[in-house]
């Protein structure tokens, strides 16, 4: 049996793409205790470590062949704004890679991240240090999408294999799962015409009516692609950290329920998630798609 630790592991994506893969999850790190509890929900028997990655000790680690590690992604999404110096706190997770491999030398690795993360000004010297220690290095940017999730979600996946040359990851260019595939009768409907509704959304509906007709689906808040609507028979956006996305039906709208984003992100309909709505809309947001987890993991196991 091939034994993984997850580093960062948040609500467990990772660590659910390795059991699909056939794999064996020995441990979890992860700071934020709400994510931690849902962690161990999922998976009871294993060394979880509810600490911050950057003063664990790699050691107290069980012994595992593969580490799997979403070091946070804030710091380099475009979508964060102006720089701030919790940007730079974020960035300077993905050094914890580079000391748990240091330590605990495992047979391969996998990190996963925002493509954006290839641009980092330190990113070169990151991935030299884990050269360094003996690893060679793949850059991958998959999109969930060609995985059979619901979801336009890209993400770079570095392989690092110890000894050898690390393999090129492949996409199965599955056909595209439409949004309409995660939508039920849930959720609390409203009139999009509600007094106090912004004028900007309601020209956000104008317009998606006029393109998609009747049915279709908006960011509701923020900014980004979208913002004139999308059609229902496409995957849904990204699913970030924020309650994000909201349905038009003629005149009603609603936000989308969590249970459509654990659909989203292509994780079981038995998964525990812990918290209230805005701690499991987070944790999902945050999380690794577990269908594209367990095909790249079956690839690089």
């Amino acid at each position: 049996m091939i034994r993984v630790a997850d580093l960062f592991a948040g609500a467990g994506g990772f660590s659910e793409g390795a059991r699909l893969a056939g794999l064996h999850v020995v441990a979890s790190v992860n700071h934020w205790r709400i994510a931690c509890d849902t962690h161990d929900a999922n998976f009871p028997h294993m060394t979880a470590m509810c600490q911050d990655a950057a003063l664990m000790d790699p050691r107290d680690l069980p012994a595992f062949d593969g580490l799997l590690a979403s070091p946070a992604c804030q710091g380099h999404s475009p979508a964060r704004g102006k720089d701030r110096p919790h940007h730079d706190a974020a960035r300077a997770t993905a050094w914890c890679v580079v000391n748990t491999v240091e330590v605990t030398r495992p047979r391969w690795f996998v990190v996963e991240n925002v493509p954006a993360f290839l641009t980092w000004a330190l990113y070169r010297p990151w991935a030299e240090a884990l050269r360094l220690l003996g690893y060679s290095l793949s850059e991958n940017i998959l999109n969930a999408a060609e995985f059979g999730v619901p979801q336009d979600r890209s993400r770079v996946y570095i392989v690092g294999m110890r000894g050898k040359s690390a393999r090129w990851l492949t996409s199965p260019r599955l056909e595209h799962q439409p949004a309409e595939s995660i939508l039920d009768a849930g959720g609390v409907w409203s009139d999009v015409r509600k007094a106090g509704r912004a004028t900007q959304t309601l020209s956000r509906i104008e317009s998606g009516r006029r393109r998609f007709g009747r049915r279709f689906l908006i960011p509701y808040y923020k900014s980004g692609s979208g913002l004139t609507g999308r059609s229902v028979a496409r995957p849904l956006g990204t699913v970030t950290t924020k309650d994000r996305y909201a349905l038009v039906d003629g005149d009603k709208m609603r936000m989308l329920t969590v249970a459509e984003y654990r659909r989203a992100m292509g994780f079981r309909e038995d998964y525990i998630v812990t918290g209230t709505r805005v701690e499991q809309v987070k944790q999902y947001g945050n999380a690794v798609c577990p269908p594209v987890a367990a095909h790249i993991l079956r690839e690089v196991a």
